[in-house]
């Protein structure tokens, strides 16, 4: 089968791109004191140089004080990690791709002692729930909430003004935008929750405020997932119509690009249906949908994390994803382990030559560049 849905051009309102393969997010914690250093440039640029067309960074830290859970992870904010970050935009640039930082802000999943400006704080989100009836951390009051959104929105804006071609906000995996999507962890009894449109109010404001900063062009990418790192059968909308009424209100309020984030892509979201969930989000919004889950590779990474570490896989060809593209489920596909493994994986899918390609283990999946 031809590979020629992955590598045609995209073109939107807003974002041009030279083919339609995404580097997908994945933390690593390779920034000793949360800056960006020349590692992380080297290893952007590779995969730059491998042909993809846009990169998403792994998660970093806008610059609230209770937004980080790891250690050695990067931050978005001042003036030392900023400076590392134009070095990786510059460097992705001169290797012939676009980059976007994904913004976040990890929310309940912080424990006391994390790296960060306050370091004893605890976990804020909207209930003080890590997961459903477990209480660890801080309630978020109305003024924790507009100093979040603010935090996100001051990232963008630095984020535009050092070159970046985007950013996504992550919504995802059960982290803090996601703790008010998600009814589970947002027992709040205020504007904030309820409907599955009133928790979305969080992610809505956002990005409104984020729009409203870098104007009606720069593009913004949500990243969002039914499954939660503390509940993977996790789910925001159990039918079609659900997941309308949520994604509606975020729709409108300006993203440009929706990055779905599944286990595995080749999945049904719904009964009754094929599609998955990049190609339901697509169908409903009408707006570019990203797929994202296992492509490339043989083995789950969840699977994989459930069974104690992180078991070998293989490559394998991508003819059930370019079937998908050419019926126009989705426009975009985010490649993670397989683009660790191996930084030549577009180049390599590009050919067909998927017997070359570099399996992946524990070793590739903690390669420095």
């Amino acid at each position: 089968m031809s590979t020629n849905p992955l590598f045609k051009e995209f073109k939107s309102k807003n974002l041009n791109l030279k083919n339609r393969v995404v580097m997908a997010p994945m933390t690593r914690q390779f920034s000793p004191g949360n800056t960006p250093n020349e590692l992380n440039v080297a290893y952007y640029e590779r995969r730059a140089q491998g042909g993809v067309g846009l990169i998403i960074s792994e998660g970093t830290m806008v610059g609230h004080k209770a937004a980080n859970g790891y250690k050695n992870v990067p931050q978005f904010f001042g003036e030392e990690a900023l400076a590392g970050w134009k070095k990786v935009v510059d460097a992705v640039h001169a290797a012939g791709g676009k980059f976007a930082p994904q913004l976040w802000h990890v929310g309940g999943i912080r424990k006391p002692g994390t790296e960060g400006p306050e370091p004893e704080l605890p976990g804020y989100s909207p209930s003080g729930m890590v997961k459903p009836g477990k209480v660890t951390g801080h309630a978020m009051t109305k003024e924790d909430i507009d100093e979040t959104v603010a935090a996100f929105v001051q990232a963008a804006v630095d984020a535009k003004a050092i070159g970046c071609d985007a950013i996504e906000i992550h919504g995802a995996h059960g982290y803090l935008v996601d703790q008010f999507f998600w009814e589970g962890t947002n027992q709040r009894k205020d504007e904030y929750a309820g409907s599955i449109q009133n928790r979305s109010r969080f992610g809505v404001e956002i990005v409104k405020g984020i729009r409203e900063a870098v104007g009606p062009d720069y593009p913004i990418i949500l990243r969002f997932s039914q499954w939660k790192q503390q509940d993977y059968p996790a789910k925001l909308a159990n039918t079609p119509e659900e997941l309308a009424e949520f994604l509606k209100p975020l729709d409108d309020a300006g993203v440009d690009i929706f990055h779905c984030s599944t286990r595995r892509f080749w999945e049904p979201e719904f009964e009754g249906s094929e599609l998955n969930l990049a190609g339901w989000t697509q169908k409903i919004t009408g707006k570019p949908c990203m797929t994202v889950g296992s492509i490339g590779l043989d083995k789950d990474f969840i699977a994989d994390q459930s069974a104690g570490g992180f078991a070998e896989g293989k490559s394998v060809n991508i003819d059930k994803l370019l079937e998908r593209m050419n019926k126009g489920e989705f426009e975009l596909a985010a490649v993670g382990r397989a683009l660790i493994a191996n930084p030549d994986w577009a180049i390599k899918a590009e050919q067909n030559d998927f017997d070359s390609m570099q399996a992946y283990d524990a070793k590739s999946l903690t390669e420095l560049v």
